[in-house]
């Protein structure tokens, strides 16, 4: 803390009880001030995917995808393993004690979920709930989907019933569909005040602001989101559509760009054809790099089951999945694991250039990459201007770049 400063604290406590000439915003300033030594609460994951921490309390995630692309069904397994212990290789980062199938006996401490419904229908909503998440939850051992695999709705009663009284002590599930979006805000801060929810599952965010362009009220959205995931402890799961076009992966609209912003993690869903099969894949973290990508399908109960993915055998890893990428930029991991060497990449791409505009870097950066997707650039972008690799400035009205000083 600033020596001035705290020769001016020492003074407010001599006289405590007098009013303080110290201003709000400077005693604000001091309490987000971060120092080495400031304590700090760690971070506390929900989940983990394929044994890696993912969905940290007092964050942002982002789940994407085209439409009918199987969003809705990986916030659907989000909240199943908010009550059971593991969905594929989704499983709670705090351990259900000594069970893996709910019984009355089962000792176990469920995540509060608040499921905010933008979307669908009423009756879509519900018949989500009955048969797709309640089903998840009443057969816990999704991990081998053999002859086991049997239908909820033939189990005994007695541990039907139980799973229901669960999932209404758990589960907080509201469709706002035909509510104004003004509404759809101070409904879903008051949801969570009340409420109190570990995960906040809203599905749609686009459908909280009347212009998805609206750049002022993306970003206000964004903020009052995460002011509240950090105010009440909580993940809050922000589900959005992806752009229409195949080959472009960008969030829809300005709100996307916000979210992209603010998140901690995003996860883009797609629906692989003509196999009928799902694909879960992390493509932007601020902390733990998941390099495996989940493949599912969904059997004829409706529940999903493990796929190797679209060819046996084969690309279960980003790195065997992208045969195109110059290997030039590629820095491997001792764990067998790559990424992308932004600073030797995005360098490059200047060659003797002091500042590129924006348009010509990315088609430098592609080029010399091998990437083709521009959702993948923007990615390296964000991370090249968060190592400060390069630095955004606008000249003339246009976005320009430069390398960063060093």
């Amino acid at each position: 803390m600033d020596e001035n400063v705290m020769s001016q604290l020492d003074v407010e406590l001599a006289h405590a009880g007098e009013a303080t000439t110290l201003s709000p915003k400077m005693l604000l300033l001091e309490k987000l001030r971060i120092t080495p030594e400031k304590e700090l609460e760690p971070m506390d994951f929900l989940f983990r995917l394929f044994g890696k921490p993912c969905f940290p309390r007092r964050e942002l995630v982002a789940i994407t995808g085209k439409a009918k692309s199987g969003k809705t069904f990986v916030t659907s397994m989000l909240m199943a393993c908010c009550i059971t212990q593991k969905v594929l290789a989704l499983e709670r980062h705090t351990e259900i004690k000594g069970h893996t199938e709910i019984t009355e006996s089962t000792e176990m401490n469920p995540l509060r979920v608040l499921w905010y419904d933008t979307e669908q229908s009423d009756e879509s909503t519900q018949d989500i709930l009955k048969n797709r998440v309640l089903r998840m939850i009443g057969h816990t051992d999704l991990t081998d989907h053999t002859d086991k695999m049997h239908d909820l709705w033939s189990a005994e009663e007695k541990t039907v019933t139980y799973v229901q009284s669960v999932v209404e002590k758990t589960f907080d599930v509201f469709n706002v569909r035909a509510v104004e979006w003004k509404e759809r805000r101070s409904l879903l801060k008051e949801a969570v005040e009340r409420y109190e929810p570990d995960l906040v599952i809203v599905d749609g965010i686009r459908d909280l602001v009347n212009d998805i362009n609206d750049g002022v009220l993306a970003q206000e959205v964004m903020e009052e989101l995460l002011h509240l995931a950090t105010q009440k402890n909580c993940c809050i799961v922000c589900v959005l559509h992806q752009n229409k076009g195949s080959e472009d992966h960008n969030l829809r609209g300005w709100i996307g760009t916000e979210l992209m912003n603010k998140a901690f993690e995003v996860y883009a869903c797609e629906k692989m054809m003509p196999q009928r099969m799902f694909k879960l894949e992390q493509t932007l973290t601020r902390k733990y790099d998941i390099e495996q990508t989940l493949y599912f399908e969904v059997n004829e109960q409706g529940l999903p089951q493990s796929s190797v993915g679209p060819t046996d055998g084969v690309a279960t890893t980003k790195t065997e999945r992208l045969p195109s990428i110059n290997r030039d930029y590629i820095a491997h991991e001792d764990d067998g694991s790559w990424r992308f060497d932004v600073m030797k990449l995005f360098l490059a791409a200047f060659q003797n250039d002091d500042e590129l505009q924006g348009s010509v870097l990315r088609e430098r950066v592609m080029q010399l990459s091998g990437i083709v997707i521009p959702f993948k650039y923007n990615q390296l972008l964000h991370q090249a201007l968060e190592q400060k690799v390069i630095e955004k400035s606008q000249r003339d009205g246009l976005t320009v770049y430069q390398p960063a000083p060093f």
